[in-house]
């Protein structure tokens, strides 16, 4: 005598899609892990909070202030609008190459770097 099959589904049917699931799951964790999450970029401030950045005179030295003092003898504040903020900034960068002279006035440093 012959069996009739049943006409729903093996127990199993649902097997290939968890399969699926867990395929994706897991390129999406190598995906993450291969990149370092390259999305999300650290930058370091100068100073940290109640600080502010301050640049040695005829050098390329700095320095971070509390924002409640003035700066010792040998710094000074950066000019206005070009105070580096993050490390690797274009300000930071700028003064790499750049310091201020006892007067203040902008000098570049050709020997720097």
């Amino acid at each position: 005598m012959i069996t009739p099959r049943s006409k729903g589904r093996a127990a199993s049917g649902s097997r290939p899609q968890k399969v699926r699931v867990a395929a994706v799951l897991a390129s999406a964790a190598a995906v993450l892990t291969l990149t370092g999450c390259a999305g999300w970029e650290y930058q370091e401030n100068i100073c940290g909070g109640g600080e502010y950045p301050v640049l040695a005179v005829g050098s390329t030295g700095s320095a971070c202030v509390p924002d409640d003092e003035e700066p010792s003898a040998g710094y000074a504040r950066y000019p206005a609008g070009k105070v580096p903020q993050e490390v690797g900034d274009k300000w930071d960068v700028y003064w790499e190459t750049h310091t201020l002279d006892e007067d203040g006035n902008i000098v570049d440093l050709p020997h720097a770097r």
